[in-house]
């Protein structure tokens, strides 16, 4: 298949989508779905990437939004399946949230065809706020790529688009407390209004271990959460109840102890009462650390050192999750992790488990890819990440550390890779193993029984409106 088409204006867009769309007033009419699915998709999410008119860019990204709408693929919450499962209706398995840095629209394709294979519902696609920061994507472009994805793969379920790691910078927070809480409220709202319906708040960088009670060392990590939490309850679209999740212990740190989440989640719900009102829609999970780290540790020679994950610990504080009504732990920096342990996580009934940089690596380190992109890579990272370079550090640990920021950078040469289909295949294939690992498997029953999708329809852009008037 031939390259995508960029549009330059909101009316070239519509001239490629002859045929297969078009406007009927202020409403996006399909003409042929299997052709939009096909072709035309391509075209819509290329220029809602890379088109350099901001005009084509809000018209792609408003024809994605209503064509998901009108296919049935609608963005969507899942909190109240998560609720069903801390009321013990369900259980069993774990979802997966996997982070699409790079290549989205091919990438939330194949999460899509592999789960339709296996009759998945429960899969989230996510994207960090530090991840779209260096890979080139504001929340608006993100939802895009995945429901253009889910289009392509012919989904008709609901989409689950979350903004994960919604956090706090404890080194600028204790500069500046307000500012920085006021830059997670701003991206918030962001996510809100492009039509995510899952957020998780990470206020446990401001845990504080050097106070003597535990309530103290929570403190404000709960209250900024309830916080939050209220804002996000302010703004979400009436009938729609976004899923929030919160987190008591960053990863990579010490490992989190059942009063931490305890002390975490009475203060939150008393805070969220003051702040919100008495009995007002809370938390569905909370992140937990047990052992792991974003992206693993590289070793000097290449690879990942080994990591012992206390799967006691999650279990122990999974359970007392769903005492509090939520639906359990979610374990975070996983995709590292060994293919043999990934079957423990739902043994152990962790809700949730966030895959990000084992994807990156199976990218960056697959046999397709471009040798001569991977020398311009590595100089890339050695010119313009240098400070990041540590004393005694191997030359393998610092680009396996920086690579990630070269993904905005190369953004488009890697959506382009004219070896992409057979890189996204080998993405395929892990992503089904890890469905099956992690025992999804025909929860797409479960999802059409407790996820009921609002239908958003969006207002025509004036980008269209004029290029309407001009075809007609």
């Amino acid at each position: 298949m031939p390259q995508p088409i960029v549009a330059a204006s909101a009316s070239e867009l519509l001239g490629l989508l002859s045929g297969i769309a078009h406007l009927d007033g202020e409403r996006l009419v399909l003409d042929d779905a299997a052709a939009l699915r096909g072709r035309g998709i391509r075209d819509v999410v290329w220029t809602a990437t890379f088109s350099a008119d901001e005009g084509a860019r809000e018209a792609a990204r408003w024809i994605v939004w209503e064509a998901s709408q009108a296919l049935g693929c609608h963005s969507a919450s899942i909190h109240e399946l998560y609720m069903a499962r801390g009321r013990g209706e369900v259980g069993g398995f774990t979802v997966p949230a996997i982070n699409l840095r790079t290549q989205v629209y091919d990438m939330a394709a194949a999460i899509f065809r592999a789960a339709a294979a296996r009759e998945v519902g429960t899969v989230i696609l996510e994207l960090a706020r530090s991840e779209q920061e260096y890979t080139f994507q504001r929340p608006g472009e993100y939802i895009t790529g995945a429901l253009a994805g889910a289009i392509a793969a012919g989904w008709s379920s609901p989409v689950f688009v979350q903004g994960d790691h919604y956090q706090f910078n404890a080194r600028k927070y204790v500069a500046d407390p307000e500012a920085t809480t006021d830059g997670v409220r701003k991206l918030a709202r962001e996510a809100v209004a492009c039509g995510y319906g899952n957020i998780d708040i990470d206020s446990s960088t401001l845990v504080d271990l050097s106070f003597p009670t535990v309530d103290e060392q929570q403190r404000v990590n709960y209250q900024r959460a309830a916080e939050l939490s209220a804002l996000i309850r302010s703004v979400e679209p009436a009938g729609l109840t976004i899923s929030i999740g919160g987190e008591i212990g960053e990863v990579g740190k010490e490992n989190s102890t059942e009063a931490e989440l305890r002390t975490y989640l009475d203060g939150y719900r008393l805070e969220l009462d003051r702040l919100a009102g008495a009995g007002a829609i809370g938390l569905s999970k909370v992140s937990v650390q047990t052992g792991t780290s974003h992206g693993g540790i590289p070793l000097p020679g290449g690879g990942v050192a080994a990591v012992k994950l206390d799967f006691g610990t999650l279990e122990r504080l999974s359970a007392v999750a769903r005492e509090y009504g939520l639906a359990g732990a979610v374990q975070h920096g996983a995709s590292t992790l060994p293919d043999e342990l990934f079957h423990r996580f739902p043994a152990v009934q962790t809700a949730e488990v966030h895959l990000a940089t084992g994807f990156q690596n199976l990218l960056y380190e697959h046999p397709a890819f471009p040798a001569d992109l991977h020398r311009e890579i590595d100089g890339w990272c050695g010119a313009n990440c240098a400070e990041e370079r540590r004393e005694g550090e191997s030359e393998t640990q610092f680009i396996y550390k920086t690579r990630k920021k070269a993904l905005g950078p190369y953004k488009r040469t890697l959506w382009e890779l004219t070896t992409r289909d057979e890189i996204i295949a080998a993405q395929e294939a892990k992503i089904g193993f890890l469905m099956d690992q992690l025992a999804v498997g025909g929860t797409a029953a479960l999802v059409a029984r407790y996820v009921r999708p609002l239908a958003i329809s969006r207002p025509l852009p004036e980008s269209l409106r004029g290029a309407s008037v001009a075809q007609g």
